[in-house]
This record gives C-alpha cells, structure tokens and sequence, in this order.
C-alpha cells in the first residue's frame, strides 16, 4: 500500500524528464529487489516475482517492468517487433517521446540510423514539434510515435507531418489509449485544468479519448493502416508471463509506394 502511494506521488507531482533521470539510478536497485521466476520481460529477459505498479490516476498491478520500466504495452510491442525485419535490414527509424524501455536497444543495433525527437525528454537527439518536424520528406524508414497523438491538440496536423517524413513503403506504430468501446473520438479544448483533463480523458495533460474512429483519421491523412492484435499469436500462459493485455490492438501503419 505505502509502495503503491509513492510511485503514485511520483507520477502526479515529478515532472517526467526528472523521473527519467532517476530510473537510470535506482534501476538497479528495484531490479535486483524484485528479481524472480513469475514474470518476465521480454525486452530483455529479466524474470521477477511480481512488476511494479503503475498509473495515473488509478494503479495497475504488476504494470512496471523493474529493468526496462517497461508497460504492457511496450512488452507488446517489443513481441511484435520481433517478428518484423527491422532487427536485420538496415534502415532509418524516428521514435518520437523515446520510452526508456527501448532507447537502450535500438541505439545500440547497428542496422539502424536511430534518431530520437521529443519537446522535453532528456533522451531526445533533437528538439521538434511533431506538427513541424524539421527532417526530410521521405527520409524514414521506420516511425515509432507511442503515446503522444493524445497530448496534441492539432493531431491531424501531427499525422500529416508522420506521413511526409515516412519513405513510401515505410512502416509506423502509432499506439494511443484507445477506448474500444468508443466509436467516436471525444475531445474538448476548452479543457485546460489538469484535474479536469484527468477526471474527463485519463490523464492530466491528455486532451482527447481516442475511439474507433482514430484508424479513420490516420487513413484519412494518407496512410494504409492494419489493426493488429498480436496477442491471438500468443498462448494464455505467455499473456500471463509477460504481463500484457490480451486483445490489446496495436494500430500499424504503412505509407504506398
């Protein structure tokens, strides 16, 4: 209870660049602290006897990884990834917002020209508005854009710059909270109170819940788009291992030749 208070404190009231800095100190510790054979991570392969928890406004159990600080949705994605050519042919990925969990290994892979892009992270290469990226048209092979279309108000003008920057045949993941039981996308911007964006959209700084319609507006701005749910290829004691989401669909986009 007093652990689940803390990391909750954290999340409200310490800005994220500073929590990023601090991960890479206490990661160790938490990592060895937790170390176990219920659980794993399968970015990196470490096994724990429970996760951290995780969340906002309400906790979820076993959510953090403690040596990736993985979520279940990173965990989902790595799994995904795996299956694709980009760990053998060289190519040029942008991750915008880059998750700590990732950073590590596609800087290090030597296929990939990685480059990073954020307005505040501490991991980004350069410094960019996603609705005026400073890169070429054309210029990516891979985009990876996890968790940022919720924070922007003009996220159409955001997905038409993916667009422009992503070589034709390139390939995006634009994870966002999705509610599927949503058709129509919910958005107010006369919400500008933190409270009341964390009480009406999930999150403090999100301005939008996402429904069904969002694969609309990514085709909308040019894009093919593939709704994967990944986790049918994966057995029930796999979900379970790996902590991730069963059914969580993961919006896959690709730009035509």
């Amino acid at each position: 209870m007093i652990l689940r208070l803390i990391f909750k404190l954290f999340l409200k009231f310490i800005p994220r660049p500073i929590l990023i800095r601090i991960g890479y100190f206490i990661r160790p510790i938490i990592t060895f602290c937790y170390r176990g054979n219920n659980y794993t991570d399968p970015i990196d392969g470490t096994s724990f006897r429970k996760l951290l928890p995780y969340g906002y406004d309400k906790l979820r159990h076993n959510a953090l990884s403690p040596s990736t600080y993985s979520l279940e949705r990173h965990r989902l994605l790595w799994l995904f990834l795996k299956t694709k050519t980009i760990f053998e042919t060289k190519a040029k990925m942008l991750h915008f917002a880059p998750e700590q969990a990732f950073y590590d290994k596609f800087i290090n892979m030597k296929n990939i020209e990685y480059t990073t892009t954020d307005l505040n992270s501490p991991l980004a290469m350069i410094k960019a508005d996603i609705c005026k990226l400073p890169f070429a048209s054309n210029y990516f092979d891979i985009i990876l854009c996890n968790h940022v279309l919720e924070h922007i108000e003009n996220d159409k003008k955001a997905i038409s710059e993916l667009y422009r920057v992503l070589k034709p045949g390139g390939i995006g993941v634009f994870q966002v909270p999705l509610d599927m039981n949503r058709i129509s996308t919910f958005e107010d911007n006369s919400i500008t109170d933190p409270r009341h964006r964390a009480k009406i959209f999930g999150q403090y700084d999100h301005v939008r819940i996402y429904g069904l319609d969002y694969f609309k507006r990514l085709e909308s701005c040019g894009f093919k788009v593939e709704k994967v749910d990944f986790t049918k290829t994966l057995s029930k004691e796999e979900i379970a291992k790996y902590c991730i989401n069963e059914g969580e669909i993961i919006p896959v986009v690709y730009k035509p030749n």
